[in-house]
């Protein structure tokens, strides 16, 4: 099947990735849109993994304040060059990521950052929820209920306000993929006044 430019430039619309990669993916997809993008997934996964022992020397702090005033963000995202750092779609997605830590307010940026005391403390809560189950089956409930509890609260396991097909984690690795660069969220801080 022939790849046509039209179907080309609609998937980089879609995904911001260069052209010879969204021809590559359409082309191992045979032409379906869908499929094409869940190789260009795949692909973000493996980019990212390659660039993990590089060097991150610049990225740019973004801000989000809600337009009630009453939240706003402030949100590193880290990459290797000033090239990427100074590219506009780099801010916005810096930006985007600022926006969707207001809405969500994670309280972790990876599972990494939760302390074993928390982790206990949580276990303990959950405990109670799976008294009175079967004595095979209350590891598997406890450890879901667990996994379900900290991905809520944890960045980037979050799924993505703008996609929820995404998680945050996937955006990231997408953007590796994108800008050709080791990208990582470094800090965030959420303001909010209390009411």
């Amino acid at each position: 099947m022939e790849i046509t430019t039209n179907q080309i430039k609609e998937l980089r619309d879609k995904t911001g990735i260069s052209v010879m990669q969204c021809k590559k993916a359409l082309e191992e997809a045979g032409g379906d849109m869908e499929k094409a993008i869940l190789v260009l997934q795949k692909n973000s996964k493996a980019t990212a993994l390659k660039k993990m022992e590089r060097n991150l020397g610049s990225g740019v702090v973004a801000s989000y304040i809600h337009s009630t005033g009453g939240v706003g963000v402030i949100v590193e995202l880290l990459c290797e060059t000033d090239f990427v750092a100074k590219n506009e779609d780099f801010k916005k997605l810096a930006y985007d990521i600022a926006m969707h830590i207001a809405a969500t307010d994670p309280q972790y940026l990876s599972a990494d950052d939760i302390s074993p005391e928390i982790k206990k403390a949580t276990t303990e809560v959950f405990v109670d929820d799976v008294k009175g189950k079967p004595e095979d089956l209350k590891a598997k409930i406890l450890e879901g209920k667990l996994s379900s509890y900290f991905a809520e609260r944890t960045l980037l396991d979050q799924p993505y306000i703008k996609n929820p097909e995404m998680t945050i984690r996937g955006l990231v690795e997408g953007a590796v993929q994108r800008f050709g660069e080791k990208t990582e969220i470094g800090r965030f801080a959420r303001f909010s006044i209390k009411k």
